[in-house]
């Protein structure tokens, strides 16, 4: 049994995608899962067990180099590599019209979200299947509801199982030297209202040091590494890793002694890897895509939202104790 799984980005989309995975290869024993993803995000369907090939795409990239006869030979190869398997599902969990286009290339019965649950009803057109699944859930679940629906299975437990175990020993180690016992901070952002205060990091980055787990910071562009510099300066101790693709980046949560950050795709990477620790939320709320910690954390991620727990002592205490 063949099933190809369309969810394209974005970072945190596809980590949400892992444990309905799970659960269909668990339901359907035998079961081989391709998947259709945008490039930036390609290295992470690998690290599910079940998934047997990457289709990477680059729609983002070609949107902006349309005019290129480079970008129509890309996605001639695209489309040609997505035809070439007969599949048994074709599921596009995504919901949004650019995807649901992809699913009209691919070969094998098109499934998705009926009208009223898909983010953009439109998509909707494309499928030949539809399936109910209430928007006001979190997206882990209505993912793992909308493929259990699909490929016909109940779901045996409500908590979610990435298929993270063990990635680290399954991944090259970085080049990086790391403390042996530090704290991943992930203070990068997709939205200047999604960020903790510097100030607040560079307390919480002196206090971690004096516990002995000093502060370990990744970035993403420019203002990051600017911003992970200036903690680092007002704390002895932490560190500012070098940029990282995401199996170095992957590695590096999955050995960390906790991890702590804003609303940003890693955080749910360190959900997933079972990570104890603190998520900041300080613009969004956590009720429909907040950290979801895997089924077989000893010590779970915790969604923060009320202002009086964001503070810095507030924060500073959390992680303390789940240090200690």
């Amino acid at each position: 049994m063949k099933l190809l799984v369309v969810k394209t980005s974005s970072l945190g989309d596809v980590i949400h995608m892992l444990p309905a995975v799970t659960d269909a290869a668990r339901a359907r024993p035998g079961l081989t899962v391709d998947w259709l993803v945008e490039e930036s995000f390609a290295a992470i369907p690998p690290w599910h067990p079940a998934v047997r090939r990457v289709l990477p795409i680059a729609m983002r990239r070609w949107k902006k180099q349309w005019r290129r006869a480079t970008t129509w030979a890309q996605l001639r190869a695209a489309r040609a590599a997505l035809q070439a398997t007969d599949y048994d599902w074709v599921v596009d969990t995504q919901g949004l019209l650019k995807s649901a286009l992809w699913t009209r290339w691919a070969r094998g019965p098109r499934c998705g979200y009926d009208a009223a649950s898909a983010r953009e009803p439109l998509a909707a057109r494309f499928y030949e299947r539809h399936y109910a699944v209430p928007r006001e859930m979190h997206a882990i679940e209505r993912n793992r509801r909308l493929l259990a629906q699909a490929l016909g299975y109940t779901l045996d437990d409500p908590r979610p199982d990435y298929g993270l175990a063990g990635l680290a020993a399954r991944l090259p180690a970085p080049d990086v030297s790391l403390p042996a016992r530090y704290v991943v901070g992930l203070h990068g952002t997709s939205r200047a209202d999604k960020e903790w205060p510097v100030e607040h990091w560079k307390a919480l980055a002196r206090a971690l040091g004096g516990a002995g787990a000093p502060l370990v910071m990744p970035w993403g562009n420019e203002a990051e590494r600017q911003r992970a510099e200036a903690i680092a300066a007002a704390a002895p101790g932490a560190l500012v890793l070098p940029r990282l693709g995401l199996d170095a980046l992957a590695v590096i949560l999955d050995r960390a002694a906790a991890v702590t950050g804003v609303d940003t795709g890693l955080m749910h990477l360190a959900a997933g890897l079972g990570k104890p620790g603190l998520a900041l939320y300080t613009a969004t709320r956590p009720a429909l895509t907040g950290v979801v910690p895997d089924r077989h954390s000893r010590s779970a991620l915790e969604n923060r939202e009320r202002p009086d727990a964001l503070g810095a002592d507030a924060v500073i205490a959390g992680m303390l104790a789940r240090l200690a």
